[in-house]
């Protein structure tokens, strides 16, 4: 497994936890400029030999370039199956391990395509981690336009492998690898308290705006918000209060989730 990090001390060591008891031999974890206890705690990793760190000190946020970068170093290390993945992911099967459901994928598939479940956020009271406070998703994710969230590509390991920004594709030679589904679903946590929000973005708008391609439009939006001074007003109006989120559990919009806190407390 890839990882891509930065300022993410509140869910690496879940991460790294979680995808070992699910399979993943090792993870590859570039950690670009963080400045709070990410890199201390992937240390202690490191020297288990479960990761291979790596310091990206560039300042561009140049996601596809990096991760291709460390998903073809996985190949070297002979990676049968790359999961290129975000630190607030976790890539759950339905049944058995990630390597068991993996290596029954057809030899004639090259990729799998994995659809992703977004969690409301909530407030994190008394330093409680995030795993155990937000176990509960939207039943369906749309984008702010209306359309629907892309999923997550994993492939197998290749010298000549291309991964697209958001780890959303997997190419080789110009063209896009031949995949198919399998019962893993992603656990996505993207928002889980103000002040690692606003950091990630600040840190993202900012890196974004010095990358010619401006690879995150999203990025981009709320980096301006927060120049605007309205990102405290945006992230509270994502967090529903109590009565909300029974409404919400009530009418279907919401659904109670408890895998990655059960995962996690066992």
């Amino acid at each position: 497994m890839t990882l891509l990090v930065r300022d993410v001390d509140d869910q690496i060591r879940a991460n790294l936890d979680f995808h070992t008891r699910l399979g993943v031999d090792h993870f590859i974890v570039m950690d670009n400029r963080s400045t709070d206890r990410t890199r201390e705690i992937l240390a202690e990793y490191e020297r288990q030999g479960l990761v291979t760190y790596m310091y990206q000190p560039e300042d561009t946020f140049s996601q596809a370039r990096w991760v291709t970068g460390m998903a073809r170093s996985a190949w070297e290390y002979g990676a049968d199956w790359v999961i290129n993945n975000d630190a607030d992911e976790f890539w759950y099967p339905s049944g058995g391990d990630l390597k068991g459901v993996l290596s029954q994928v057809p030899p004639e598939f090259d990729a799998v395509a994995v659809e992703r479940s977004h969690f409301v956020p909530g407030r994190l009271a008394g330093g409680a981690p995030f795993w155990e406070a937000l176990t509960v998703r939207y039943a369906v994710t749309l984008k702010p336009n209306g359309e629907q969230w892309p999923g997550k590509v994993c492939h197998r390991g290749r010298p000549d492998v291309e991964v697209g920004y958001g780890n959303h594709t997997a190419s080789a030679g110009g063209r896009a690898l031949r995949a198919t589904h399998a019962p893993i679903e992603i656990l996505h946590f993207p928002v889980r308290s103000y002040e690692k929000f606003e950091r990630t973005v600040v840190n993202g708008g900012e890196a974004n705006a010095r990358n010619p391609d401006r690879p995150v439009k999203r990025w981009q939006e709320l980096y301006e918000t927060w120049k605007r001074g309205e990102l405290r007003a945006y992230f509270d109006s994502l967090v529903p209060d109590p009565a909300a989120l029974d409404a919400g559990l009530r009418d279907g919009r919401y659904v109670r989730d408890e895998r990655l806190k059960h995962a996690l407390s066992g």
